[in-house]
């Protein structure tokens, strides 16, 4: 009984744990309320495709894997951002999102950390606007 009890529990943390998608609908409104989207690729992905009009382009990951959780926190910061305000995670296809959210969510206690189904190639498909990156 006191193992059906315990799995149960982690089930259920598990089912609100870590980062959650929205598709592109519900990032177009959620945005309009204010909730900032984040777009974790690297300038060069930034130069190819393009950002959702709007988002913030804050890399994470570099191209050799590396990351500066530190750097990237304290511009999170800047923006606003904080344990309790929520915001959108974008990459290429939301594996990277998928991810630093988890993190962010599980081991940083983020409440709100979300992402982008499919990422920019699922925006991409769906012809949706894009503006240059600008750096």
């Amino acid at each position: 009984m006191k193992k059906a009890l315990l799995a149960l529990l982690f089930l259920t943390l598990s089912l609100f744990a870590g980062v959650k998608d929205v598709d592109i609908a519900q990032l177009e409104a959620m945005q309009k309320k204010g909730v900032p989207v984040i777009d974790i690729r690297t300038p060069e992905e930034w130069r190819q495709s393009g950002l959702v009009p709007g988002s913030h382009p804050i890399m994470f990951f570099a191209p050799d894997g590396s990351y500066d959780l530190k750097g990237f926190l304290a511009q999170l910061k800047r923006l606003g951002i904080d344990k309790k305000r929520p915001f959108i995670l974008v990459c290429r296809s939301a594996s990277r999102t998928k991810t630093l959210g988890d993190f962010l969510a599980d081991k940083l206690g983020y409440e709100k950390v979300y992402q982008l189904e499919g990422g920019i190639l699922n925006w991409m498909a769906h012809r949706k606007p894009l503006e240059p990156y600008r750096r």
